[in-house]
């Protein structure tokens, strides 16, 4: 059993499914407590999304990806290429929960939901293929 933990947490794409859903979690919670405070559906869109976007830069840089920042200025860069990947899936994300709403007449967590998908694919591609380059992985030689 030790040794299939081992091995599932050596993969990188097990590591991001196990942590992308802790941030979905973040995500949709914060969105649904955020809706349930009356915000705007596009404004509590935002703010979950910006507490997800940190979530997940701390546990894919260190769980993850095992980047090796070992100062605030080693993480400048990576977080900046983060923030800027999360941006542009959260623009598909608040667009998607938009047009899911408002024109599909679905209901806002079910738009959130469906969303989700896309958005998670293209978050671990962009991390693991632009982000994320200086890390353990690269210079160890895995393959995860």
């Amino acid at each position: 059993m030790k040794n299939l933990i081992n091995k599932l947490y050596n993969n990188s794409i097990v590591r991001y499914i196990f942590f992308g859903g802790c941030t979905t979690l973040v995500n949709l919670a914060s969105f649904y407590l955020f809706r349930k405070m009356g915000l705007g559906l596009n404004f509590a869109n935002v703010l979950s999304i910006i507490l997800a976007i940190l979530f997940a830069y701390v546990v894919n840089s260190k769980y993850v990806f095992q980047d090796k920042c070992e100062t605030l200025k080693d993480h400048i860069q990576p977080f900046c290429k983060f923030v800027s990947a999360r941006l542009a899936t959260m623009v598909i994300e608040v667009g998607g929960v938009w047009l899911l709403v408002t024109f599909m007449h679905m209901n806002d967590m079910v738009g959130k939901v469906i969303t989700q998908f896309i958005v998670v694919a293209l978050n671990y591609i962009f991390s693991k293929f632009f982000v994320f380059t200086t890390g353990k992985n690269k210079k160890r030689g895995n393959k995860s």
